[in-house]
């Protein structure tokens, strides 16, 4: 299980082009190598999947490995791919939300109104999606998680993934502090048009021996070495999560010590799983090994 590079992508859902000056909240990009490690950030999606898209193609064209992680659910509750496709697997959900949501280049998209639609759906009561902006309306999406559930939904309020990672929240909540689902709803369009080019697989769902490997990640699990190279250089946290993270993960591979990582429960293969889950210290260990 050795990558020659590692990349990780902290993602954003912006309704608009991220600050040219205040960089906090953009998405980064961090790479890490044998050569070391760089971090680039960008104002939209549109730029960030392009420089992805990119970094992938050099990585083939070099006959190098390359693992891509990004910070957003690439699954939901078992049972919800069933429930909104027919086939019970998230590549059916990638698939159908590339073509339900859009995403223009200068961020602005619509994914409340089709957290909305897909909750319409849901007769049972109110669907599982929840949050949204202060003052923002939605017939089917409730502000708040109070009256959904999930017990007659047949849905889980969490994937299992964040019951090993009790900080991380559920892909359901769509807004306000560190929500995941927004990000997810605008990031798996993407893993499903990456997910089509030619040697690209997308762990769990896929075997992890392809020359590139897409995973989940949560930058969190660094939360302590993060703030404390953020304070020492003055950097955004996100930018200190990229570099840290992809620098952690590229340290266990050239140790060969990443294969830990990749055991999951069987659930992961409908839900997705978090690479690096319940192994907190074992990254924060390779930290010194880079």
């Amino acid at each position: 299980m050795r990558f020659d590079r590692v990349i990780v992508v902290d993602w954003s859902a912006a309704n608009l082009p991220t600050s040219p000056t205040n960089r906090a909240n953009a998405i980064w990009i961090g790479c890490h190598d044998a050569e070391g490690g760089i971090e680039w950030h960008h104002r939209t999606r549109a730029a960030a999947e392009a420089q992805i898209r990119t970094l992938i193609q050099t990585a083939q064209a070099d006959g190098l490995r390359l693992l891509v992680g990004c910070d957003f659910a690439m699954g939901y509750p078992a049972g919800f791919a069933t429930r909104l496709t027919g086939e019970p697997v998230a590549q059916a959900v990638w698939r159908w939300l590339a073509q339900a949501i859009t995403d223009t280049p200068d961020n602005r998209n619509n994914r409340f109104e089709v957290a909305s639609r897909i909750n319409s759906t849901f007769l049972e009561g109110p669907g599982p999606f929840w949050s949204h902006p202060t003052g923002q309306h939605y017939p089917d999406l409730p502000y708040r998680r109070l009256g959904i559930d999930y017990v007659t939904l047949g849905l889980a309020p969490a994937r299992v993934a964040e019951t090993a990672v009790p900080r991380a929240k559920s892909p359901w909540m769509l807004f306000n502090p560190g929500s995941v689902g927004s990000q997810s709803l605008l990031g798996l369009p993407m893993i499903h048009r990456l997910s089509q080019l030619p040697g690209v697989a997308v762990w769990p769902f896929d075997h992890p021996t392809a020359s590139i490997v897409i995973a989940e990640v949560y930058p969190s699990l660094l939360a302590g070495p993060v703030a404390i190279l953020a304070n020492a250089e003055n950097l955004p946290a996100d930018q200190a999560q990229v570099r840290l993270l992809a620098r952690a993960l590229f340290a266990l591979s050239r140790h060969d010590r990443l294969t830990p990582l990749f055991d999951t429960p069987a659930e992961a293969t409908e839900e997705g799983w978090i690479l690096g889950a319940g192994q907190a210290p074992l990254l924060a260990e390779a930290l010194a090994w880079a």
